[in-house]
């Protein structure tokens, strides 16, 4: 199990400016290899990867990437990722055996999800209210500062089935996405020909609004669940707000960032922009929602 802790990193702070620059182009880089982690997954599969089926819910190995698979975008891009051991912890026939795996999952940190700009360990604090159904809670896991695009629409898609087979089954009632205009949400399978308002001008992915007091608790419940979950307010964020600079307030569905100025978002092209906390609103909503016929070119915000 990893407990180092990660460099320290503060909102606002201007002690190091060097140090601050080498964070913003140490987290830029993250964010451009995550997309184009995503990107292999379009070349692979034809469609971004699903957001998996709910928050009690970790991947599961054996289940593809698609509608079958319970755990979310992260889980579903860890082969691009150079991380195919860990994409087969619970690889096994014996369920106890694949509980044990999914469990050292959930506490096996990755530092390509985590901004070097945040304060915090490489582990912290999970909900004890949220316990998955294919694995065992532990008290730390390993935790994500991305999140990938859900538009400008709540899907509220919650939990999820109570097992595989619920899952499985055609009479399932899972909740209605179809007004989802993001990239990625609950068993979705977004190809980039749906994205019709251009690659350029349509958020994928980008940094989250996480509450400082909860850099070292689960106090926020954007920032409380492993990064291999399904789809929740830990790996996806939605527009409906412009990003926000890191502070004591819980806006759990931000997008947001440790840094000083603005967040990075990386866009469906595979660039990686930054985006200030001053960007207008409206704006800001319309680069995240794929098909609302309102593209922006670049010199528009």
């Amino acid at each position: 199990m990893v407990v180092t802790q990660m460099s320290s990193g503060f909102p606002g702070s201007t002690s190091n400016p060097r140090g601050l620059i080498s964070r913003r182009a140490q987290c830029r880089n993250h964010l451009k290899q995550l997309g184009l982690g995503m990107e292999h997954h379009v070349a692979a599969f034809g469609c971004y990867p699903s957001n998996g089926w709910g928050f009690c819910w970790i991947g599961d190995p054996e289940r593809g990437t698609g509608i079958r698979q319970p755990g979310g975008w992260i889980y579903n891009i860890l082969y691009f990722l150079e991380q195919q051991p860990l994409r087969g912890l619970g690889l096994s026939p014996d369920p106890a055996a694949k509980a044990d795996g999914l469990t050292q999952l959930t506490q096996t940190s990755v530092p390509l999800l985590l901004c070097p700009t945040r304060s915090g360990a490489l582990l912290s604090p999970a909900n004890p209210g949220v316990v998955p159904r294919n694995a065992h809670w532990q008290p730390l896991v390993a935790k994500t500062d991305y999140a990938v695009n859900e538009g400008d629409y709540i899907t509220d898609t919650r939990e999820g089935p109570t097992t595989l087979q619920q899952g499985d089954s055609p009479g399932y009632a899972w909740a209605d996405t179809t007004l989802a205009t993001g990239i990625a949400f609950q068993r979705s399978q977004v190809t980039p020909a749906m994205v019709s308002d251009g690659l350029s001008c349509t958020y994928m992915l980008g940094e989250k609004h996480v509450s400082v007091e909860g850099y070292s608790n689960y106090s926020d419940s954007g920032y409380d669940q492993s990064a291999y979950s399904g789809v929740d307010l830990d790996i996806n964020r939605w527009v409906l707000d412009p990003p926000l600079a890191d502070a004591k307030s819980i806006e759990e569905r931000r997008f947001g960032s440790a840094h000083a100025a603005g967040c990075h978002m990386a866009f469906c092209d595979g660039s990686v922009r930054s985006i200030s906390y001053e960007i207008d609103a409206e704006v800001h909503r319309r680069l995240g929602n794929r098909l609302d016929g309102q593209a922006l070119g670049g010199s528009q915000y």
